[in-house]
């Protein structure tokens, strides 16, 4: 017997594999069925920040970013098998790497952007 949804460990596949996107319809469904999972929005809005980013959209990005960081705080030090501590620190990487001054760059521009580090998610048990 799972201990979490399906969806949930799918969601790490797809992050792993760059999917943001995917991943974000994921926790989403997940999320929809209860609206009082703030660690879910949490990770949904991380999400969705990297998509934003991978597309120009740093305003987003960075609205989102802060946004998770909100909801995760509370749920350190480690949550659904995932250790918060580390993705508040990447997050917060991820942060000081966004341009302040630049709210969008055209998609064919996305490569001017500063590239944010590597991160993978494990289910830690």
């Amino acid at each position: 017997m799972s201990l979490y949804p399906e969806e949930y460990y799918l969601f790490f596949i797809k992050f792993n594999e760059g999917d943001y996107y995917t991943c974000h319809d994921l926790l989403e469904e997940m999320w929809m069925v209860d609206k009082s999972n703030l660690f879910l929005k949490g990770l949904l809005q991380f999400t969705v920040a990297l998509y934003h980013y991978s597309y120009g959209n740093v305003k987003g990005a960075r609205i989102m970013m802060k946004a998770a960081v909100f909801y995760l705080n509370a749920y350190r030090p480690k949550n659904w098998g995932i250790d918060i501590e580390e993705l508040l620190v990447y997050i917060q990487e991820c942060l000081t790497l966004f341009p302040d001054e630049v709210d969008k760059v055209p998609f064919d521009e996305v490569d001017w952007l500063p590239t944010l580090p590597m991160i993978f998610l494990f289910l830690e048990e």
